[in-house]
């Protein structure tokens, strides 16, 4: 049992993916503290810093590709990576984890028609 489930954080995470919208206003509300704004920003820098193909499987149709906490690290940097966890009130090893676990999902259920909705 990790420090999600302690905090019951995974299962409110589970449940608000099954609300349409509800999961990806509350990123966006955390994304807005940070250098990225919004989701789409967070998409951007992901896409950019060679994680594009895992990005256009969460935007179009079929399996979502998994990614890495690593992956997440090496893209956004030690710094955003800390200003994130910051903003979220986690440790930054399960800010990662928690982003690694439920980012593909997120995107998918903010772009249900593969385009990503503008905060």
């Amino acid at each position: 049992m990790g420090l999600l489930d302690n905090l019951g954080l995974g299962d409110m995470l589970k449940g608000l993916l099954g609300q349409s919208g509800a999961l990806p206003a509350m990123v966006n509300g955390v994304l807005a503290k940070t250098q990225y704004h919004d989701l789409n920003g967070l998409v951007a820098a992901l896409q950019q810093g060679g994680l594009d193909a895992e990005v256009k499987s969460w935007l179009g149709p079929g399996a979502n590709l998994p990614v890495t906490e690593d992956q997440l690290k090496a893209v956004l940097g030690n710094a955003q990576v800390q200003d994130f966890a910051r903003h979220i009130g986690l440790p930054v090893d399960q800010a990662l984890k928690m982003m690694a676990q439920y980012l593909p999902d997120i995107v998918d259920k903010a772009s249900p028609d593969g385009v990503l909705k503008r905060a």
